[in-house]
């Protein structure tokens, strides 16, 4: 059964691809306003779920009943109880790397798995804690100017200059990319993907 990405996200298929897994890709883009009084949890899941049934629903009008098991996720960063979002302005980028300069974050990230074409859905979410050093002004405006900042979940790259900066982690590293890898590898397998 084939897999389809709900995501343009260029980190989250290199995963894949690294990982050797075939797939489609089919983004599906959807509201990312985070409601009064979500919890990371609930809001990570929430997206992965939308952006996993608006693929579904692409695909079904493009093919119907074909099969297919479609993937979304969505990832933020959670530092002192406050939801980070994608940095947009150096302004927004300098407040949240200056928020977690010397701090331990929460990386979220949940995943929708939707099965074609009995629509049999499953959502989790993975979570993995950061430890960032302390930065220096000159380090933050020096990274900002590099661009990569910019829509990231928390204003920053593990795989990239933002890897410098990051002096521990506990859980899964490819999570703070943005797609948790060996959970997805299992939860795939249960939902009764087999690789080709």
């Amino acid at each position: 059964m084939k897999l389809v990405l709900a995501s343009g996200s260029p980190r989250r298929a290199e995963i894949l691809l690294n990982a050797g897994i075939s797939f489609d890709v089919l983004a599906a883009d959807v509201d990312e306003t985070l409601r009064p009084g979500e919890m990371p949890r609930d809001y990570v899941r929430r997206l992965a779920e939308e952006k996993t049934r608006a693929a579904a629903q692409k695909l079904v009008d493009a093919a119907p009943g074909a099969g297919a098991i479609v993937i979304g996720a969505d990832t933020t960063v959670v530092v002192a109880d406050a939801i980070l979002g994608k940095p947009e302005s150096p302004a927004e980028a300098r407040d949240m790397l200056e928020r977690l300069s010397g701090r331990t974050h929460e990386v979220y990230t949940g995943v929708g798995l939707l099965q074609l074409p009995s629509r049999a859905m499953r959502t989790f979410e993975e979570i993995t804690r950061v430890e960032f050093a302390p930065m220096y002004a000159t380090e933050i405006a020096q990274y900002i100017a590099s661009s990569e900042p910019f829509g990231k979940a928390g204003g920053y790259a593990i795989q990239g200059l933002g890897g410098k900066f990051v002096k521990r982690i506990e859980g899964c590293y490819f999570n703070v990319m943005g797609l948790p890898l060996a959970r997805l590898y299992a939860e795939l397998r249960t939902f009764g993907w087999k690789e080709e």
